[in-house]
């Protein structure tokens, strides 16, 4: 019998074209560059920036945003970094986790590097999705110490990047079988209560599996068993049904930018405020039920960082009450001290609902109940918005991209132009007028 990844490898090098897939890869990537501009100036983001050229060398592949070129690894690094920052980007609800702030910023690294279309450059990530959603949903998510994205994403960056390069069958298992062996450890999730920017490790993970297609290239081998043991991972749910319903179709996208396990609770405190008309200063008490291993969080109700608040379900639920959604796209640093939403967010009490026991990982639901003199009010939220059965329409995506391109001091011409690059990339098109738009003169 062959093994897992050689029945993935083997997948990816005979497939020539998914055009399935392409509205699906092409709405990724719209989201994905939006969240990555809001992400550019955060701390995290600079600090992958202004170190790229002492870590990673001079290179022909673009730091988004800026006219700085390093190598097509450390360009990866870097925009992946401008992706997960602010954690609104995409997500899959079997995987527990966030695929394209990985395959995107490496494929289009690579992409950079090679001569491809339009289509070759979809086709890439369609399958960086497909592998990497695989190998996580396969996997009994309910059993894992953490779900962090960093412990698969590396599967399909190097599935993606190596059908790029066109390298042999045995190279790309190779690859994604040295990735997925050194992929990032995540030994302080579940543990550490510190807001920390390494997050869930996606930029490590990209650039190292990124390494891999290299060293695999080169004659390295991997552990081609590696997705092998049934203790580990369900082999229908890695090999089943290839190439037939693409995963990157099967995304869910974020309106918060907050971990997706609050956004149920989110929009159910939003729509009793405004079903009811409820000032946030006469909300005496908020119960959010919900799903046990969203009680895991660290939940901290006066998160001292971004990212400490983004894993606050307390803190976020308060924040959207007293400044509304558009406070969370993305979440500012300002409100860390704002004295309203501490006050609210201290009223916030968590629990696990016994009717979400066997919710989780395929939704995320909650019920809340505020308690203001008047009375008291719920709602349930079973599957919050950007989820493919609740989808956001592709006008809203286009509106997230818009308000968030205006973060850029200076620059929102030139996000749109990037947004009309993406939309020109049709059948043969040549990705440089979109590779050329991301790269910004100062």
């Amino acid at each position: 019998m062959k093994t897992v990844i050689t029945e993935l490898a083997e997948f990816c090098h005979a497939t020539t074209t998914a055009p399935a897939a392409f509205n699906a890869a092409e709405n990724a990537l719209l989201d994905l560059l939006g969240v990555a501009a809001a992400g550019a100036s955060t701390p995290a983001g600079l600090a992958s920036r202004d170190s790229a050229r002492e870590l990673w060398g001079e290179g022909p592949a673009r730091l988004w945003f800026s006219k700085r070129r390093v190598t097509a690894v450390g360009a990866a690094f870097v925009n992946a970094t401008y992706a997960a920052a602010l954690d609104l980007d995409d997500g899959h609800r079997g995987a527990a986790g966030h695929p394209g702030a990985a395959i995107i910023p490496a494929v289009l690294s690579t992409g950079e590097t090679v001569a491809c279309d339009a289509d070759r450059l979809f086709t890439a990530i369609a399958l960086g999705y497909e592998v990497a959603i695989r190998v996580a949903a396969s996997r009994d998510i309910t059993g894992l110490r953490t779900t962090d994205s960093g412990l698969w994403c590396g599967y399909g960056v190097t599935a993606a990047a190596a059908w790029l390069q066109g390298l042999p069958v045995s190279m790309i298992a190779h690859a994604m079988a040295i990735a997925g062996q050194t992929s990032t450890s995540q030994s302080a999730t579940g543990w550490t209560r510190f807001g920390h920017t390494v997050k869930e490790g996606i930029p490590w993970a990209t650039a190292n599996a990124l390494k891999a297609v290299v060293l695999a290239a080169h004659g390295h081998r991997g552990p081609l068993d590696i997705l092998d043991d049934p203790a580990q991972y369900d082999r229908s749910r890695l090999i089943e049904r290839l190439g037939r319903d693409w995963a990157v179709g099967q995304i869910y996208f974020k309106r918060y930018s907050c971990c997706r396990w609050a956004h149920a609770a989110i929009d159910a405190a939003l729509e009793i405020k405004h079903a009811h008309l409820l000032a946030p200063e006469n909300i005496k008490a908020i119960t959010v039920e919900t799903f046990e291993r969203a009680l895991t969080l660290p939940n901290q109700y006066e998160p001292a960082t971004n990212e400490a608040a983004q894993y606050s379900i307390p803190f976020c639920v308060a924040l959207a009450l007293v400044h509304g959604p558009v406070a969370l796209l993305p979440l500012e640093d300002r409100y860390l001290v704002d004295d309203r939403v501490l006050a609210l967010s201290r009223r916030v009490q968590l629990a696990a609902a016994d009717d979400y026991c066997r919710s989780f990982p395929h939704s995320t639901p909650s019920r809340v109940t505020l308690t203001t003199s008047a009375g008291q009010y719920t709602e349930e939220v079973i599957t919050p918005l950007g989820e493919p059965t609740n989808p956001l329409l592709a006008a809203e995506l286009e509106e997230k991209f818009d308000h968030l391109s205006r973060l850029l001091p200076a620059r929102p011409g030139q996000m749109q132009t990037i947004k009309h690059a993406i939309a020109a990339l049709g059948a043969g098109a040549d990705p440089r007028e979109l590779f050329a738009a991301l790269e910004f003169s100062s």
